[in-house]
């Protein structure tokens, strides 16, 4: 007896096995081809509001541990809402194990299912674009089919949803912790050399360690901090992270803020959302677009060149 659900918002209903937190979660499916780091993708907070669909197929082998949790509150759960595997979760074997992915997901509150055909799930989304669904779990296999999928197509979806208040900081800190090393565990910096103000849009635990192993004396700061705190702070450097969202509904805030360090001469660099803040703040647009409509307008593009016998760029 399947157990599990994922309701996609066009009404395709696909059956599989549960695993983690029994109940539903709403979101927006996508997938992630990495065959490691399942952990850190699950704790990203930039899959926030997501469904993570992994490609790779043994996904829970090495099991689960307390260190490699990305986000910055080892408690909170603002990572993906749901996990889709396609074979069963067997049990760990890692000498780092401390927890079964089962359980972990249980304790986090993350819906699973698994038993399904994730590269053809996969297959799909390329086509036509991550789409919106609802991720099911009950032991007894009953489901009000209708239900669910009433909530897959009226969820209003990512397009315009500011996330970036579920997953900054609070208040302003400081980072020493470097990089984990084979049977030291994790390491502080004891010297720095560069002054580096992090804009936290949902920034992973991992990209702090590597900035402090290079040197960087880091201090973290909430999303809505002002151009004149940061600058306050005499920052050899501003880094801009990685977050969850609609970029440009995020920018709203974000950006005029951003311009004002661009014109204060200060280096900037980014990565993920705080690299299309960027863009946003120098007048750029974003907008979301499947990978499907990418490949086609790229094949235009090079036929209208064949066309007119120009070079590739």
């Amino acid at each position: 007896m399947t157990t599990a659900r994922l309701v996609l918002a066009d009404g395709t209903v696909l059956e599989g096995y549960g695993l983690g937190a029994t109940g539903q979660a709403v979101g927006e499916v996508c997938f992630n081809t990495a065959m490691t780091g399942y952990e850190e993708i699950l704790t990203d907070p930039s899959y926030a509001g997501q469904i993570i669909t992994f490609t790779f197929p043994h996904v829970g082998i090495v099991g689960t541990n307390e260190d490699d949790i990305e986000t910055m509150s080892l408690a909170a759960t603002p990572g993906a809402r749901g996990i889709i595997l396609r074979a069963a979760v067997t049990d760990p074997s890692n000498y780092r194990a401390t927890r079964h992915l089962d359980e972990w997901l249980k304790r986090r509150g993350v819906v699973g299912l698994s038993g399904i055909d994730t590269r053809a799930l996969t297959r799909l989304i390329r086509e036509k674009g991550m789409p919106n669904a609802v991720i099911a779990y009950e032991p007894s296999g009953q489901f009000n089919i209708e239900a669910l999928k009433k909530e897959a197509r009226e969820w209003p979806g990512l397009v315009g949803m500011d996330l970036v208040p579920m997953v900054t900081s609070a208040q302003r800190f400081h980072w020493d912790e470097t990089p984990w090393e084979w049977g030291q565990g994790y390491g502080r910096q004891e010297t720095s050399e560069f002054n580096v103000v992090a804009l936290d849009y949902g920034i992973k635990r991992n990209i702090l360690r590597l900035l402090a192993m290079n040197g960087c004396k880091v201090t973290v700061v909430p999303a809505t901090t002002s151009a004149e705190d940061v600058l306050a702070m005499k920052p050899d450097g501003i880094f801009l992270s990685n977050g969850p969202g609609d970029p440009a509904a995020t920018g709203e805030y974000v950006a005029p803020e951003l311009k004002k360090l661009v014109d204060s001469g200060t280096p900037i660099f980014g990565i993920c959302l705080g690299h299309q803040m960027l863009g946003i703040a120098l007048g750029g647009k974003t907008m979301k677009k499947s990978l499907h409509r990418c490949r086609r307008d790229h094949l235009d593009e090079s036929r209208l060149r064949a066309r007119r016998r120009e070079p590739a760029r």
